[in-house]
């Protein structure tokens, strides 16, 4: 079959083209703040504060704002490159695709694997971390439920929202994002209104000499984790309103609105428990650090609503990473990678089967933990959330790789070498010095827990050569898989 400028197949005999019915996503549906909402929903504001800040409050005390202002300006770099990247691959399986487009399908089956173990990893985590604040939650109203249960209504609902389609989720998802949103910047306005620990504010926060260089590392890495659902600025590229100018919009304001934000919240915590406090506080009790913030300045009843709260507003997290994830296997099995099954969709564009796959994956992998006994928030979380982040980190460094390969020799008319060698550079190096951190960090990620733990990172070069055997097994066959620009 002879292909024109833009189209795609998937070269097998009895193979059907990515754009044949039943195989296509709904194209022109998402502006540039839907797409938004969903990176933001990954992101999970609250639950970030509430889990995350304090763990960078500890490792580097009151200039914990600095962390998340030095990660958004790694990713604001990355996307330099990233928004270029994005005019010549439009494709739903997000950095993948650029990886396959810069460094070849086989290399790009390869880091698809690490991907979908790494999103797997970190979502089956957050979903332990989840069911099991819902259980000590729901136990101070009186209900003693085990935290699996909470966990398994919680699946179905996102899964249903889910599967019915992308405009029932995105009105749910904006709903729970403002609310969150709102959450935290009520907190703020009592904090600033109460004066802080000292009576005024001041700006400690951003003094360098304030770091506490031992921590770094952990900092970093932890304020990484609140970019997570960056990669979701591309892998709804299908479905964006003209992808030339929403995908650079949302992903530009996604890292502003992401960086900002949390630096402006981390700063009034500090100024609430005062510079000399946070780090000693955060250590001694992670787990009510922002509760009790909300108690000294608040009225009685916020520190109960922010758990709950939190929890309600955590379904608009999975709506964002199962909305995701749905997509990225829809696109792996319309490009050969995986069953051909998942890229079939439903007539509103929906990739339901897709979308009931991965949340059979989370049941048989948390459930499996369960059945084992393991703990849902000193077992199941750090050790699969520590996977997750170290795979994920090793997408994004190959992601700059495969800039900087795609444009050597031919460079594009519509960027600048700063575009397209600089700027991925910088960011591929940024990237690198967080997988070494991480890497090196590993036992503090897991949260001391070691062991059998410290094994599961070798699940990912295990993916990456089964990921490069599928690919080459389909090329074996005379079945290339194909990352290439969707037909839109």
């Amino acid at each position: 079959m002879v292909l024109k400028s833009g189209e795609t197949s998937v070269s097998t005999s009895g193979s059907t083209e990515a754009g044949a019915p039943g195989q296509r996503l709904r194209h022109g549906k998402l502006g540039v703040f839907a797409i938004v909402f969903f990176v933001i929903a990954a992101v999970a504001p609250l639950g970030s504060i509430v889990g995350g800040a304090p763990v960078v409050f500890a490792a580097i005390g009151v200039t914990a704002p600095m962390a998340y202002l030095a990660v958004g300006v790694l990713f604001a770099v990355f996307a330099a490159g990233f928004v270029v990247m994005s005019r010549h691959v439009t494709n739903a399986a997000g950095f993948v695709a650029f990886i396959a487009k810069g460094l070849g399908a086989r290399f790009g089956g390869a880091l698809a694997a690490v991907a979908v173990l790494g999103y797997v990893a970190l979502v089956c985590g957050l979903w332990a971390i989840t069911a099991g604040i819902a259980e000590s939650t729901m136990l101070g109203f009186g209900l003693a439920v085990p935290g699996w249960v909470w966990w398994i209504v919680g699946l179905v609902i996102v899964t249903t929202l889910c599967a019915v389609g992308i405009d029932v989720s995105l009105r749910v998802l904006g709903v729970l994002v403002v609310l969150e949103i709102c959450t935290l910047l009520f907190l703020a306005i009592v904090v600033i209104a109460g004066g802080g620990a000292t009576g005024s504010f001041d700006l400690a926060s951003f003094n360098p000499t304030n770091v506490v260089p031992s921590g770094v590392g952990i900092a970093i890495l932890f304020a990484a984790t609140c970019y997570a659902g960056f990669e979701a600025t591309v892998v709804f590229s299908e479905e964006a309103k003209n992808p030339r100018r929403t995908i650079p919009r949302a992903a530009y304001l996604a890292i502003a609105v992401i960086g900002i934000f949390y630096a402006f919240i981390t700063w009034v915590l500090a100024n609430a428990w005062g510079a000399g406090e946070v780090q000693a506080a955060a250590q001694a009790d992670p787990v009510g650090f922002v509760f009790a913030v909300a108690a000294t300045y608040g009225p009685s009843w916020l520190p109960g609503a922010l758990g709950v709260i939190m929890l309600v507003s955590s379904m608009a997290m999975f709506i964002g990473f199962h909305n995701l994830l749905s997509r990225y296997l829809f696109s792996l099995g319309r490009s050969g990678m995986l069953p051909a099954a998942l890229a079939r969709t439903s007539k509103s564009g929906t990739p339901r089967v897709a979308v009931l796959g991965f949340s059979a994956v989370v049941f048989v992998v948390v459930g499996g933990f369960i059945v084992f006994g393991a703990d849902l928030m000193t077992v199941i979380y750090p050790w699969l959330t520590s996977l997750g982040t170290v795979a994920l980190v090793l997408v994004l460094l190959f992601t700059c790789v495969a800039i900087v390969a795609y444009f050597a020799g031919k460079g594009a008319a519509d960027a600048t070498v700063w575009h397209t060698r600089i700027a991925p550079v910088l960011a591929g190096i940024g990237f690198l010095v967080i997988l070494l951190l991480a890497v090196v960090n590993y036992d503090a990620l897991l949260g001391g827990s070691g062991g059998v733990a410290r094994w599961l990172i070798l699940l990912i070069p295990v993916a990456f050569v089964a990921g490069l055997w599928r690919a080459g097994q389909q090329r074996r066959a005379g079945r290339e898989l194909v990352f290439d620009d969707s037909p839109v």
